[in-house]
């Protein structure tokens, strides 16, 4: 039997997504950080 639970709006399956893009960019902004010495605001020039 085939699934109808639509992938639009607030379901499980877009909050897990949402949740799993959300620690991707976390991580990958950390790193950045790590890796450059500077922070998001000083690397975008706007400190």
């Amino acid at each position: 039997m085939e699934n109808k639970e639509s992938k639009f709006g607030f379901n499980s399956f877009s909050e897990n997504w949402n949740g799993r893009l959300a620690m991707l960019g976390f991580t990958i902004g950390i790193a950045t950080e790590l890796l450059t010495g500077k922070g998001i605001l000083a690397q975008l020039g706007l400190m």
